[in-house]
């Protein structure tokens, strides 16, 4: 299994459990990296300590991604559990265990920020999937959010032509079962981020988790 090879944090990474309520981290798209999401984090006023993370899949020219893809919107499960585990390990290294984390993906990384919360959902709160989708392949801890059935905020773009067809009807059947979820479709939005969603995001991170002021 590939590890993740490196990451941007933000000034003063403190990931402490005296002083912070959660760390967020932000999760690129197929073929970006560890700098493409980081203006995120000044654009929906965290306040709280992030870490953007770099794939660990190495595709060349400057970009990464989570896995391969062979049918889009249905991944193999291998690779997206050893990319799974792979920021799980980074997340145990980095962060303290009592500190929950917010991971907020785009596209794949959307995904992968499904994947976290699917796969140890004790220690997600809050994840925002923009752009993304769940991948079929049951998981850990879908019976404790069948239960549970915590926030969760899905964005994504009315014009998407990268995440169609039965990757969004899966994840449209899912997540109502799993969470409660706040859904947002953005007309004339490709695959992309619009400043509308960026503005409900915010509203939504301020609403189910306390920055640190």
């Amino acid at each position: 299994m590939s590890s993740l090879l490196r990451d941007v944090r933000s000034p003063g990474w403190e990931p402490d459990a005296a002083t912070v309520p959660a760390v967020v981290l932000l999760l690129h798209g197929f073929g970006s990296n560890e700098r493409d999401l980081v203006g995120l984090a000044s654009a929906l006023d965290l306040g709280l300590p992030w870490a953007s993370l770099r794939a660990p899949v190495e595709l060349g020219n400057g970009g990464a991604a989570w896995f391969t893809i062979a049918t889009p919107g249905n991944p193999d499960p291998e690779p997206v559990a050893d990319a799974t585990e792979a920021i799980w390990e980074w997340v145990d290294a980095q962060v303290d265990p009592a500190v929950p984390v917010v991971p907020i993906g785009f596209s794949q990384g959307g995904l992968m920020a499904s994947q976290l919360w699917r796969t140890r959902p004790s220690r997600v709160a809050a994840p925002v999937v923009l752009g993304g989708f769940v991948q079929g392949t049951p998981q850990q801890g879908d019976a404790v959010l069948v239960r549970t059935r915590p926030a969760l905020f899905w964005g994504r773009g009315a014009e998407d032509r990268v995440i169609t067809g039965p990757a969004i009807e899966r994840t449209r059947a899912f997540l109502p079962q799993h969470a409660a979820l706040v859904e947002r479709v953005y007309p004339g939005l490709a695959h992309g981020i619009s400043a509308a969603e960026i503005a409900d995001v915010r509203d939504f991170l301020a609403t189910e988790v306390a920055p640190a002021r």
